[in-house]
């Protein structure tokens, strides 16, 4: 398995990615297959550009695919959000979303990223295990975060610093999972 840093001419390479999550797990994402789908090319590239995104390739064909957002405001620089987690069901328990947490961490501290952040929605008990296994701790919930058709569905915010801090992230007092 490889794991690969996508530059603006890898465009087809993620789009062949994130089209295929979003339409084989579309409850797991904020964004839809036809918000993505329509993008024009220089959409796909300036995504690219603006973030870190890397793919996990059986050969040639990406199985896995995350990505991290920089937060922009010059006094929370320091902080990343991880995007577009997928990895393909036949990959699953395989180690490949280690293997592009791994290096999307490292990418992230050596460009001065010192505290990564995600939103996993709370009936996503698989993912919320994954990241705890990884050092990401429970900072906080959004009640009806995200809608699933009518329903809304709680999201779990987790975080972890990533710059060798002995000091675990503070979760806030009994937060509701």
């Amino acid at each position: 398995m490889q794991i690969r840093h996508l530059d603006q001419d890898d465009v087809e390479i993620f789009r062949r990615i994130r089209l295929e999550a979003l339409h084989h797990e579309p409850q797991a994402f904020a964004s839809t297959e036809a918000d993505w789908a329509r993008l024009p090319v220089a959409e796909w590239q300036a995504r690219l550009a603006a973030n870190a995104v890397f793919v996990a390739l059986d050969g040639d064909e990406p199985v896995g695919i995350m990505g991290s957002m920089r937060q922009r405001a010059s006094r929370m620089a320091h902080r990343a959000t991880i995007i577009m987690v997928y990895v393909r069901r036949e990959a699953r328990g395989s180690g490949v979303a280690r293997q592009l947490l791994a290096r999307l961490t490292e990418h992230a501290r050596s460009d001065g990223i010192r505290m990564l952040e995600l939103v996993a929605r709370a009936d996503n008990g698989t993912a919320i295990r994954f990241y705890e296994r990884e050092g990401f701790r429970e900072i906080g919930c959004v009640p009806g975060g995200l809608l699933d058709g009518e329903e809304e569905v709680d999201e779990i915010l987790m975080a972890r610093h990533i710059d060798g801090r002995a000091a675990p992230i503070q979760t806030l007092q009994g937060a509701p999972r």
